[in-house]
């Protein structure tokens, strides 16, 4: 299985391997066109600001070489939320993979900002990733942007109303959580996208 983890930046990357590791997979981390393009699968991995990272993307040259691809593709973190058209964090246009918007949580009543910590996962739409789960799974967040519940939503989080912690459009698939920090459920959610 060849993996290619984009490098845009992001700090999860050392988790992310290891991860991978533990399921029997070596994972490249590269910005190097050709070798993103041969992968059997892609993971945008992601802690840190969408513009920053776009900006990234950009002078890597690879927003045209992500769009491109027809292997599955998974987006972790901040890497699903480069999947969609824009984000308000930055105000930046991101890759369009995916007709969704990234939006601040606005902290209202009190709503502590970032969301971090762990918080019930419920699948809403059928997925490969989900093959084995029921939904109701628990997962491990980090951000304070999020995509609200739309058409690609499959799979959802309540944090003072429901967003999306799963979205998906064709062979691209973000989830906003960490699966490498969220326990049997992240690395069951791993597997499936190994295997799909």
């Amino acid at each position: 299985m060849n993996v290619a983890l984009v490098d845009s930046g992001g700090a999860n990357i050392g988790s992310i391997r290891y991860a991978l590791q533990r399921l029997g997979v070596e994972a490249a981390l590269t910005s190097d066109a050709a070798a993103i393009r041969a992968a059997d699968r892609v993971i945008l991995p992601g802690v840190g600001a969408a513009a920053p990272a776009m900006a990234r993307l950009r002078n890597s040259g690879l927003v045209e070489v992500l769009r491109s691809l027809t292997q599955p593709v998974l987006g972790v973190c901040l890497g699903m939320q480069l999947l969609c058209a824009h984000s308000d964090e930055g105000s930046v246009d991101c890759l369009g993979l995916i007709d969704a918007n990234v939006q601040r949580f606005d902290g209202r009543d009190g709503l502590r900002v970032p969301h971090m910590g762990w918080n019930r996962v419920d699948t809403v739409a059928p997925h490969r990733l989900f093959a084995d789960k029921a939904g109701n799974d628990w997962a491990y967040f980090v951000h304070s942007y999020a995509v609200p519940v739309g058409a690609a939503t499959l799979a959802t989080c309540d944090y003072d109303g429901a967003f999306s912690a799963a979205i998906g459009r064709g062979n691209f698939v973000g989830v906003q959580y960490h699966p490498e920090r969220s326990a049997a459920f992240g690395m069951a959610m791993l597997r499936n996208f190994l295997s799909s």
